[in-house]
């Protein structure tokens, strides 16, 4: 997954203004009580705070691609 393809879905699964703001405030016990951001700057891999999130958030697997097809490539 690219960093373009991680913050389209972020707006799409929980809105822009909503999804920006859980990317910069919500700290993720996944994520080493980092937040998504926080993650994303220190070098992680973009799939990887994307599912931390969607958990940490109770996103369903079927609704976790948003209006997506199929899920993002892996690099």
């Amino acid at each position: 997954m690219r960093y373009s393809e991680f913050w389209d879905l972020v707006d799409d699964v929980f809105g822009a203004r909503m999804g920006r703001t859980l990317a910069q405030d919500q700290v993720l016990g996944g994520l080493d009580d980092r937040t998504s951001v926080q993650a994303l700057a220190d070098g992680e891999e973009p799939r990887t705070v994307w599912r931390a999130l969607c958990d940490a958030m109770a996103v369903p697997e079927s609704e976790r691609w948003g209006s997506l097809t199929r899920a993002p490539r892996t690099r």
